[in-house]
């Protein structure tokens, strides 16, 4: 009652300026704009949506004229991702002002709050009527606050305030965008600094081995065991894992671990191959895996909600979240290389002759036995660090670099230097780790064939699919279809322009 006898004194005081503020809502409108300035704003916004349509479609049509399949996978689900985006633009647009019209007790208002009111007194009456009053200036939200003030409540929130978490959106899926491919290239490019390694003990086609290449890859392979069965210290669990969390920032890959891991792999998958050009089959692996990255799935989109509740002035979320992605890159990191120390004590442990040594790629060495696990972490790092990067960038272009959102420069700092780092580290240490320890799982991975080797894959498997006899149960179905596939079909089939299929070993695709 006491609110609702305040607002009656104060109304008869704000007709005026009320009026004033309905016929300036009424000259913004559609109906009183010139017809030059609808049609100049509608040919600007139309011309950019489609020059930013036809360049998705020439670089599409680029990634399929160079066989970047993956690649081009990737963009068609970038383009899902902005149609999605659309859909939230739309879904904000049609409904702020339903979402504006909706009602609160004061109290609700004015907890949890990013920043705190600068008012006289924290007694409710006042910071209620102060709002009231702040609202009676304001002309986008005249209607919707003296509607809720005639009920003693106050906006849910603004049209401004939407419009501004709008604005957000777009910026955080830009920024994540752009995050995922300039960590692509740049890993990539460290990647591709290992042809180097490939071609040195490449043989020069499927039988005919090398001897020269043979003694080269001999040595480093007998290099990387000697590299791990030195000392009795390295296999204590702790040191070995302070030593796989100190490699990862210095020659987190060497030669001897790229071919040690290279033969390890081509025995348990293709052992008769010897031309098998392993750094390829890695590049496509990587492309398919962008199109995971690139991905913001549900369960981030959860975090953003989440990290939003949390934004309360007080707690410093924004500086306890940045050493987030920090830390479970460290941690995924060191877990990469931590898998190659185990690969290797493994190999230095057995009593065999070195010319009989070998690699034995098994998911037991991942988390969960699951390998997908690390690519749901990346994709998670590198969301988490976008986010920070668009929120700071956000609050600066919106509220300015002062704002109480913003906070002081000794929480701001170091966040933009670990957004930093997680960047660059993530780009030339944990993506192509990751991109070689992912190929030590118990299955080969899906880019294990080429594109046009898997669409002949796949018309034969559906040949086969149709030609079976229904009597046949599932087991015997799938017994047949190996079976088959390593007698027939496969051998007419070419890998990369000349490798047979018959000459890789029947393993699970994951």
């Amino acid at each position: 009652m006491l609110f609702q006898c305040d607002f009656q004194i104060l109304l008869p005081d704000t007709q005026k300026s009320h009026s004033q503020g309905t016929m300036a809502e009424e000259s913004k409108s559609l109906q009183y704009t010139p017809t030059w300035v609808i049609a100049a704003v509608c040919f600007v916004i139309v011309l950019a949506s489609i020059f930013a349509e036809r360049g998705l479609h020439k670089l599409g049509k680029f990634l399929r004229n160079t066989e970047q399949d993956a690649l081009f996978e990737a963009l068609q689900k970038l383009k899902e991702e902005l149609m999605l985006l659309g859909f939230i633009s739309l879904l904000l647009t049609v409904t702020q002002n339903t979402i504006s019209r909706i009602c609160i007790p004061p109290q609700l208002a004015i907890t949890m709050l990013p920043c705190k009111r600068e008012t006289e007194s924290s007694n409710h009456e006042k910071i209620y009527n102060q709002a009231i009053n702040n609202r009676r200036h304001l002309l986008s939200a005249t209607n919707s606050a003296e509607r809720c003030a005639r009920e003693g409540k106050v906006p849910l929130v603004s049209v401004e305030a939407l419009h501004q978490l709008h604005i957000f959106i777009f910026v955080l899926a830009i920024v994540h965008v752009i995050f995922c491919v300039s960590t692509m290239i740049l890993g990539g490019a460290r990647i591709r600094q290992w042809k180097t390694w490939e071609d040195s003990i490449r043989h020069p086609s499927e039988t005919f081995r090398d001897q020269a290449k043979h003694q080269h890859e001999h040595h480093y392979f007998h290099k990387f065991i000697k590299k791990h069965e030195k000392g009795y210290w390295r296999k204590s669990a702790v040191l070995s894992w302070l030593i796989a969390f100190f490699k990862q920032f210095y020659h987190s890959i060497t030669k001897s671990d790229y071919i040690a891991l290279r033969k390890g792999f081509i025995t348990a998958h293709c052992p008769h191959v010897l031309n098998f050009d392993f750094h390829n089959y890695m590049m496509r692996t990587l492309q398919i895996d962008f199109k995971r990255i690139v991905t913001i799935s549900w369960y981030l989109w959860l975090f953003v909600v989440m990290f939003l509740l949390m934004n309360v002035e007080g707690w410093h979320s924004f500086f306890w979240l940045s050493f987030l992605p920090v830390i479970l890159l460290l941690l995924v990191g060191a877990k990469l290389e931590h898998i190659i120390t185990s690969l290797g004590h493994r190999v230095a442990e057995k009593t065999v002759p070195i010319d009989e040594a070998r690699v034995q790629p098994s998911d037991e060495h991942f988390w969960l036995e699951k390998p997908a696990i690390v690519l749901d972490l990346i994709q998670f790092i590198l969301f988490q660090n976008s986010f920070e990067i668009a929120f700071f960038f956000w609050i600066w272009s919106t509220y300015g670099f002062r704002s109480c959102i913003m906070e002081r420069v000794g929480y701001i700092v170091p966040r933009l230097i670990m957004g930093l780092v997680v960047q660059v580290l993530c780009s030339y240490s944990t993506l192509p780790l990751y991109a070689l320890v992912s190929q030590m799982g118990t299955s080969f991975r899906k880019g294990m064939f080429g594109q046009d080797v898997e669409a002949a894959i796949g018309i034969w498997a559906g040949g086969a699919k149709d030609k079976r006899d229904p009597s046949e149960n599932h087991g015997a179905r799938m017994h047949k279809l190996a079976t088959e596939s390593s007698h027939s079909a496969a051998q007419e089939m070419v890998i990369d322009g000349g490798t047979e299929l018959s000459s890789v070993t029947q393993a699970p695709v994951s």
